[in-house]
């Protein structure tokens, strides 16, 4: 059957640059080119739709859009390739870059044009126009262009090193020839290897420990913290070339030395001689994250057993994306996440009115939900091409002596979009997980206020509790109380060394999740200038729970800042499977008890320097010109203030009172364009105006104090009112018992939060038994997790998720 709208590609053009093809997989779900009927990409905004009978997001996008032309694309593997896997171990890792990984190398694919117009309802191929030179032009720009997944992937692999102003203007101590490589040593150790050479003055010094995994007792930081050289070079990473690795102590980073040659030159040393002896540190680091891997056997050495079934499906790995997976799978474990973007996914597809569903975040949510809860992807890894393996018949077991685990859903379009924007989220590189699950419930708010909260209920409600915080003056003993809310409680893990293993590693002596809790629950001093007092005095502040969420998340603070490198500490917690906190729930204010003034200007106001404010206040300036000074020239200096306020003396409100942010109309004006940035994101200008005022003119704060404040309308912004704002009662319940069951803990293996490797271990319902299991989700590995590995990795855990009984 001919088309007879085919003149009509002629207007159509191919993506440019800029824009993501989604060539891979469906928008809406994880149906992806593998499949049997392919996916089809609109030729005019480059969404891709899978053609399944029972989903069909291909035809649902060309009834909304009128989009009528796709490009079917279809793969299936080489045969030659599929040897190739099998057969050839992988290429071992050099540097932290892209390998060129061309698909058609590995995959054979099949394109054809189809029009929606002549069938609406599977659409009709046309295999002859492939030979039009505009429809085949359309086609090949579809294929070449980088996809959806790798433009993501493409930004952050290889990081770019660069120069500094340091080694450009470096400035050598002719010290003359220094010793060759094989005599060399620290100059305050007797360590012969991982050694830094000073570009200044020559000097030796060894690097740091933790770099590498050899010897360092970082004489080379030392060296820096005595002189103030800035570069550093490390021996045994030269290059004939002109390479190394080159450490700029003054930027804390690696950067490069385009004079190089010319600098150790200085030293006698000749780059065109030189043999590269030691691995440098990106080799080392990228050896450092592939030994991360959690076990996967037993304790008898026994393979654990792959687990298949709804709720069972892995998240392959983007490239460092685990602690987003275990994130990910955590969350859609609880009930409320699963019945929030579950049993909707096939109506929000229907009715969904964004044009591209790779730009809308509840798509994207159902879509996760679909791939990980339907049991749709869940099946053992194809060995061969062609179908999977048929699925396991019990969920949590499978048969075959040798595991063969599953491939996983890949979430780049949720990564993509959750990411967008972030500084950090959106590259590729390793990231905290606690960090990231503040950031997607920021986002999941934000989204749900944008949309009106007609979504449904909003899960992210279940983690909101309330932290009721005292302060007490130690002179008046007068109180104030305030309730923040917040998502995670955050408690601090004593540290108490018992020694070392046979490595030299610090060994922790084992601490108890109630001792962190009473800690974050215990008094704490500090300075505080008392309203009522009207002077500095020595406060006690205490935190308690003002109310208790329906799932409690606990973040154990077990990192140290080593050498300027934020360092995990394996301090081992216990943790029961059971949490009672009724003895931390806060009671308010008591009988008897007077609250302080509630001025918030004291208390926005800086603790001001007293030998500074007693050196002007005795030349005779008042009390009020002396703060104002000092405020503006960093509150330390009195001579500088001193200048200040003889360059103001004519100021008309030199005498005013200081006005704290947030207190009065005196507040300037909100830039319009912060203004309308809030109100882009579903709030009115008056609402928007007002979170600007109250926070100083901070646009991140403002976001946070209108997500704090949802009843306030923003009518009152002009008000000349200092008196505290009225805050939305925060989330959770007060109610008693509060008891607690450990649903899934999150566990991190690596030297710090920028290395290593994250899991999830949850806890599953055994549909045939009844009962519950652990699993572990490992990424793309789902297995079935032994009960002594459980014991021990929830002893080291980052994150601990308890659901309220």
């Amino acid at each position: 059957m001919a088309c007879s709208h085919i003149r009509e590609i002629a207007g159509l053009q191919s993506p440019r640059l800029s824009q993501s093809v989604h060539r891979e997989e469906c928008t809406q779900c994880f149906d992806n080119q593998d499949h049997p009927l392919g996916v089809d990409v609109c030729l005019t905004c480059f969404n891709g739709g899978c053609l399944g009978q029972d989903r069909h997001h291909a035809r649902t996008h060309v009834e909304k859009t009128g989009h009528s032309f796709t490009l079917n694309v279809k793969r299936k593997l080489k045969p030659s390739a599929n040897r190739a896997d099998e057969e050839e171990p992988p290429t071992k890792m050099k540097k932290l870059a892209i390998v060129e990984d061309r698909e058609e190398d590995k995959y054979e694919h099949k394109t054809v044009l189809k029009c929606w117009k002549c069938d609406p309802v599977n659409g009709l191929e046309i295999p002859d126009a492939m030979a039009d030179p505009h429809v085949k032009s359309l086609s090949d720009g579809v294929m070449q262009s980088l996809s959806s997944a790798r433009q993501s992937e493409v930004k952050a692999w290889e990081e770019e090193i660069t120069p500094c102003e340091h080694t450009l203007t470096l400035q050598q101590q002719a010290t003359g020839p220094i010793l060759a490589s094989g005599l060399a040593h620290c100059s305050k150790c007797d360590l012969k290897e991982n050694l830094w050479l000073c570009l200044t003055c020559g000097t030796f010094g060894c690097g740091r420990q933790q770099f590498g995994g050899i010897g360092g007792n970082g004489h080379g930081l030392q060296h820096y913290e005595e002189t103030k050289h800035p570069v550093s070079v490390k021996l045994g990473t030269i290059t004939p070339e002109g390479s190394a690795d080159i450490y700029c102590y003054t930027c804390n980073d690696a950067k490069t030395d385009p004079e190089l040659a010319v600098h150790l030159s200085t030293f006698g040393i000749n780059v065109q001689t030189q043999t590269k002896t030691e691995k440098s540190m990106t080799e080392l680091q990228i050896e450092h994250n592939l030994k991360f891997d959690f076990s996967l056997t037993d304790e008898s050495g026994k393979a654990l057993e792959p687990v298949f079934g709804p709720g069972l499906t892995g998240l392959s790995n983007l490239g460092n994306s685990c602690y987003m997976a275990s994130v990910v799978q955590t969350l859609f474990s609880l009930p409320a996440f699963q019945q929030r973007y579950y049993p909707s996914a096939t109506q929000h597809w229907a009715t969904c009115t964004e044009s591209l569903p790779a730009s809308c975040v509840d798509c994207q949510m159902h879509k996760l939900a679909d791939g990980l809860l339907s049991g749709r992807y869940s099946h053992p890894r194809p060995t061969t091409t062609g179908a999977p393996e048929p699925k396991a018949t019990n969920p949590l077991a499978h048969d075959s002596p040798t595991p063969v685990f599953q491939e996983g859903v890949r979430p780049s379009g949720f990564k993509a979009l959750i990411g967008k924007g972030h500084e950090e989220f959106s590259t590729m590189r390793q990231q905290d997980s606690e960090e990231f699950l503040t950031h997607l419930l920021t986002v999941l708010r934000r989204h749900s206020k944008r949309a009106g909260g007609t979504q449904g209920a909003e899960p992210t409600e279940l983690f909101a509790l309330g932290m009721e915080q005292r302060l007490q003056c130690g002179e008046c003993k007068r109180v104030r109380y305030r309730v923040d809310e917040i998502d995670v409680v955050s408690v601090p893990v004593p540290a108490r060394e018992k020694g070392k293993d046979v490595e030299g590693k610090t060994l922790y002596a084992d601490t108890q999740l109630s001792e962190c809790l009473d800690i974050l629950t215990g008094p704490e001093a500090l300075e505080y200038t008392c309203p009522a007092c009207q002077k500095s005095v020595i406060a006690t502040k205490r935190s308690r729970f003002a109310t208790f969420p329906q799932v409690l998340i606990v973040h154990a603070k077990k990192f140290q800042l080593v050498n300027w490198v934020p360092s995990k500490l394996d301090i081992p917690l216990n943790v029961s499977d059971e949490l009672q906190l009724d003895n931390y729930l806060g009671r308010g204010l008591q009988p008897g008890e007077v609250e302080l003034p509630n001025d918030q200007q004291a208390s926005a106001l800086p603790q001001f320097n007293e030998a500074a404010m007693a050196q002007l206040e005795g030349m005779g300036f008042p009390a009020v010109r002396c703060q104002k000074a000092l405020i503006a020239t960093g509150n330390s200096d009195a001579e500088a203030a001193m200048e200040w306020l003889f360059q103001h003396m004519e100021d008309p409100d030199i005498d005013a009172p200081i006005q704290a942010p947030g207190t009065g109309s005196s507040a300037p004006e909100p830039p319009q364009e912060q203004i309308s940035m809030l109100a882009e994101m579903g709030f009115t200008q008056a609402q928007a105006r007002k979170a600007l005022r109250e926070t100083g003119g901070n646009a991140e704060r403002a976001v946070e104090w209108l997500f704090s404040h949802p009843d306030d309308n923003g009518e009152d912004a002009p008000s000349t009112s200092a008196g505290p704002s009225k805050t939305a009662s925060p989330g959770g319940s007060a109610e008693l018992p509060a008891k607690y069951k450990l649903k899934a803990f999150i566990s991190h293996k690596g030297p710090s939060v920028h290395s290593g490797h994250y899991v999830a271990h949850i806890r599953v319902k055994d549909e045939q038994t009844g009962g519950e299991n652990w699993v572990l989700f490992n990424d793309e590995k789902v297995v079935k997790a032994d009960a002594e590995s459980v014991r021990e990795l929830k002893k080291l855990a980052y994150l601990y998720v308890y659901e309220r009984v």
